[in-house]
């Protein structure tokens, strides 16, 4: 658990400093982004896939909205979840129309706002309420906080993760009485409790297996 709440920690951090402190390069220890990665329900092969999704989608950003929007791209299980502020719903629909384009996405949730773009101050609170709302996941001793992705814009929290019935109604009662959030959007994916069982043992297993020595080449 020190580990996990150490990870954590450096995530909520690593995500604040851009709003902050304009552009600060992610530099993660190695330690962190392991504990993250094996706590993940995804396959690290999926987790490389959301990372190329989110990249692939921003620059399918149109370029007459891109000096005039605060677009946020958020990939989890090939699932795209679009957030920030567009100055029309011509371009909120035509952002989502080239980010479906996207090769591999299986959905894409358009929760895109008309409206100025936020002000620094904005994103500072909602980068705040993020980070609240994992620490107290961790403090409900109910779930895990690697299994939910929160993404907060204006207030809202986004739930993304692969969890079962009883976590999910877990981390939106959590997300729901966190100090700041003003709505909750649930886009969790629900499996059955047997399945998160089985991919939790599975990715045990991986955590602890021996390392494979290399073979010896005899001569």
């Amino acid at each position: 658990m020190p580990k996990l709440k150490l990870a954590l920690a450096t995530a909520a951090l690593l995500t604040a400093l851009p709003v902050l402190q304009g552009c600060v390069p992610a530099l993660v220890t190695g330690a962190a982004v392991s504990v993250m990665s094996a706590h993940d329900r995804r396959s690290t092969g999926t987790q490389t896939d959301d990372e190329t999704i989110e990249w692939k989608a921003k620059l399918r950003i149109p370029d007459q909205y891109k000096n005039f929007s605060n677009v946020n791209f958020t990939a989890y299980n090939k699932r795209l979840l679009l957030t920030g502020e567009v100055p029309s719903a011509d371009a909120k629909a035509a952002i989502e129309a080239e980010a479906r384009m996207v090769d591999g996405i299986r959905e894409v949730y358009n929760e895109l706002g008309v409206g100025p773009a936020s002000s620094l101050g904005n994103r500072s609170n909602d980068s705040f309420i993020t980070s609240k709302l994992k620490a107290r996941l961790v403090d409900s001793n109910q779930i895990s906080a690697n299994h939910i992705k929160v993404v907060t814009e204006r207030g809202i929290a986004h739930l993304m993760g692969i969890v079962n019935e009883r976590e999910a109604k877990v981390a939106v009662a959590v997300a729901r009485t966190t100090a700041g959030v003003l709505k909750v959007v649930n886009l969790m994916e629900v499996i059955d409790e047997s399945e998160t069982r089985r991919i939790d043992s599975q990715n045990l297993g991986a955590r602890t297996a021996p390392p494979q020595s290399a073979p010896v080449e005899r001569r």
